[in-house]
């Protein structure tokens, strides 16, 4: 059998944009990744997709509005990608696109991710798969976290447990014991917090390199005060999102008169205990921690994670170390999708999601 190429794209809860990677595949088998674009949310549509969060006016209309939207942003994320690797339409074998999430509801059975699959389709001239959650759903699963499917066919070693670390938004870990079939969850907030935090005090989009948080001091009691969120307690599987982790949220938290810097230093101390904590309790043994997502730019986060890490005799690595980008991993793992939706191969990791059965992920749609 011949190469095939694939695209993935995804835009996660930080809403920053969307990122492009371009895989090789031949048949299910994993060949590498080529390259990446990433076309960035402007203010306005970041704003709008935000407001969409919460219930409010007209709001199937501003969605299927927003879908549009998001599917132009989509396939010029493609055309840049495409342009850049001298590659034509024909010469992809299909598009996976995640979409952009607004509600995460898997206690009600649905969770929804906004794209136009058709009209990208359209744009593209490319066959697109999408949708990819809702048939987990339907199995009795969370429809989230999709990506240790993807981790275990690239990541996972005879010899050792690993774990992978997604620092997006909202955190997630997929854990890989040798021989075995991966499992994981999302641990609790990522860089979400952190970035509302900033966005409303300094309209800013994210604290850069973690600055102003180092140069705040931790408040042991606001960070036992969050600490205290019951999703902590709940078992795997399991999956959150703005809806349980928001900025009201926090302020009713607050006592009022904290320092600006002194709330941010304790929310970036906040994700990092929240990943030691639930990384510690699924993969007690594991002694190889590899980090991918735009968290890992955050060093005063990642010094934060390595401090709590080293006591507890686990390494931190780039996922760059296993031949990946950090900042491709995701979008990747949607390519990684489609092409086990054209090989009608199941692509949901069972033990993650908590379904009760392997199906294959998405809806197809021809260009």
């Amino acid at each position: 059998m011949n190469s095939q190429y694939y695209i993935g794209l995804m835009s996660g809860t930080s809403m920053d944009g969307a990122d492009a990677v371009l895989i090789k595949m031949n048949g299910c088998q994993w060949q590498g990744a080529l390259a990446h674009s990433f076309v960035p949310f402007s203010g306005g549509l970041k704003a709008q997709l935000l407001d969409l969060q919460n219930e409010g006016r007209n709001e199937l209309h501003r969605s299927r509005i927003l879908a549009q939207n998001l599917s132009v942003l989509y396939a010029r994320a493609v055309a840049d990608l495409l342009s850049a690797q001298n590659l034509r339409p024909s010469e992809i074998t299909a598009i996976g696109c995640h979409g952009q999430t607004i509600r995460h509801a898997p206690e009600h059975g649905y969770s929804i991710q906004i794209a136009d699959l058709p009209l990208l389709a359209e744009l593209t001239g490319i066959f697109t798969v999408g949708d990819f959650r809702s048939r987990d759903l339907a199995a009795g699963g969370q429809g989230a976290p999709l990506v240790p499917a993807f981790h275990q066919a690239l990541f996972q070693s005879p010899d050792e447990t690993r774990v992978v670390l997604n620092i997006g938004g909202i955190s997630n870990i997929s854990v890989l014991p040798p021989e075995e079939a991966a499992f994981g969850f999302d641990t609790g907030p990522g860089n979400m917090l952190m970035d509302a935090w900033t966005q409303h005090i300094w309209q800013l989009p994210y604290d850069k390199n973690g600055e102003k948080a180092a140069q705040g001091r931790l408040l042991p009691d606001l960070l036992n005060r969050l600490l205290d969120h019951p999703y902590f307690a709940h078992p795997h599987p399991k999956s959150t999102g703005r809806e349980l982790f928001s900025l009201d949220w926090l302020r009713g938290r607050l006592k009022g008169g904290e320092a600006p810097e002194d709330v941010l230093k304790t929310l970036l101390h906040y994700t990092a205990q929240t990943i030691c904590d639930a990384t510690h309790r699924a993969a007690p043994d594991v002694r190889n921690l590899y980090i991918c997502g735009g968290g890992i730019r955050n060093t005063t986060l990642i010094q934060t994670l390595h401090d709590l890490f080293t006591v507890r005799n686990t390494m931190l690595h780039s996922t760059q170390t296993l031949n990946l980008d950090p900042q491709w991993v995701e979008a990747a793992a949607f390519a990684w999708l489609a092409a086990c939706w054209i090989n009608r191969i199941p692509g949901n990791p069972e033990r993650a999601t908590g379904a009760k059965k392997p199906c294959i992920l998405g809806a197809g749609h021809y260009a």
